[in-house]
């Protein structure tokens, strides 16, 4: 399945904040919109899954399989968030339901969209803590999100948003609060996981080193508007743009730092 946004523009409080975006997420296709902060990376992202926050206007079109989403009621959206589209966020520990164990959270889409019940679900969450790495995963789905480490928390996330089982996962910024050993370990995951479903992928960051090991190829947003875009190599080689020359100096500062990814 496919994604293809067009001509899409975000006013929030009469300010524009994504201005006149376009960019397709062929099947199969890992695909990341990178960007500082402010330049409306994550505001892109809620708005495929329908989830902008209350006064913002959304123009343009987001056709997901030939569908066009935008103008879709929430009950019209429900069926597709989740079971066809999924998000990973960027904090595990506010995304979660502290309440909750993480084995019902991680399982949720799919009593939602596939219905899985009773012991049905609850083997499902073994299995998808087996698949993201989590460890003891037959004791590991009764705790509670306080009860892990950012890095657990974070493969909790991503096994919820695989249960549905996506065609497109949406992640923003899922490893902005890792230490990089961490970090590594969860972009080589996701791809992982990615490929096996063969699913598409749309990547949140700041980060272009981080682009570089999940993306092949990507857009660079600036304060709204997408100022180059074209394969990740490219990018990382030869850069058009100052942001994109900016981002690219930043990573390499965080390449050749001590304690850097290697």
């Amino acid at each position: 399945m496919s994604l293809i946004v067009d001509d899409l523009s975000i006013e929030i409080d009469g300010a524009r904040v994504v201005d006149r975006v376009g960019f397709e997420v062929p099947a199969g296709a890992r695909v990341g919109i990178i960007g500082e902060s402010g330049s409306g990376k994550s505001l892109t992202a809620l708005a495929i899954m329908g989830l902008l926050p209350d006064g913002a206007e959304l123009r343009g079109s987001i056709r997901w399989e030939g569908r066009e989403l935008v103008g879709l009621s929430e009950r019209e959206r429900a069926p597709i968030r989740g079971r066809e589209m999924a998000m990973i966020f960027q904090e595990p520990q506010t995304a979660l339901n502290p309440i909750r164990r993480v084995g019902a959270q991680m399982t949720e889409a799919a009593r939602i969209h596939r219905g899985v019940r009773g012991r049905r679900a609850a083997r499902l969450a073994t299995e998808l803590a087996r698949d993201v790495g989590l460890p003891s995963p037959e004791t590991i789905v009764s705790a509670y999100p306080h009860q892990l480490s950012g890095g657990q928390r974070q493969r909790v996330g991503i096994a919820a948003a695989l249960a549905g089982q996506p065609s497109l996962i949406v992640a923003d910024e899922p490893t902005t609060a890792l230490d990089v050993t961490v970090q590594k370990g969860i972009l080589d995951l996701l791809a992982g996981l990615v490929d096996d479903r063969d699913a598409s992928l749309l990547f949140i960051t700041h980060d272009l080193a981080v682009l570089a090991q999940i993306a092949t190829h990507a857009l660079v947003l600036d304060h709204g508007s997408i100022v180059e875009s074209g394969e990740v190599d490219r990018l990382l080689s030869e850069p058009e743009h100052p942001v994109t020359r900016g981002l690219l100096r930043d990573a390499k500062a965080t390449l050749w730092r001590p304690g850097g990814p290697s």
